[in-house]
């Protein structure tokens, strides 16, 4: 195993993962906006990454009202409504 691929094995264990609101399935977006493709559907009860987050469309769901998205991976975001981060703000690096 070459020194990147355990790097990238070491960041993937670290990244703090949060709980999708329980008994939800929740719609992935290509972008920050319930005007985006839906790209995939979570299942219920999956914890995912936030890889960083940025403001769009406000949604109201389980964890209140927001307009911030949460990135899981390239090219896929969720509204933080539906995602337990135990914040109403910020709780990683803004995308860009």
């Amino acid at each position: 195993m070459t020194a990147e691929e355990l790097a990238g094995i070491e960041a993937e264990a670290t990244t703090k993962r949060y709980p999708v609101a329980p008994g939800v399935r929740v719609n992935v977006r290509s972008g920050p906006g319930t005007g985006y493709p839906v790209v995939k559907v979570l299942p219920a009860g999956v914890s995912v990454p936030i890889n960083c987050q940025c403001p769009g469309t406000t949604v109201s769901g389980p964890y209140g009202t927001t307009n911030i998205w949460d990135n899981i991976a390239n090219g896929q975001y969720v509204s933080d409504a539906y995602v337990k981060t135990g914040s109403d703000g910020y709780v990683a690096v803004r995308c860009g």
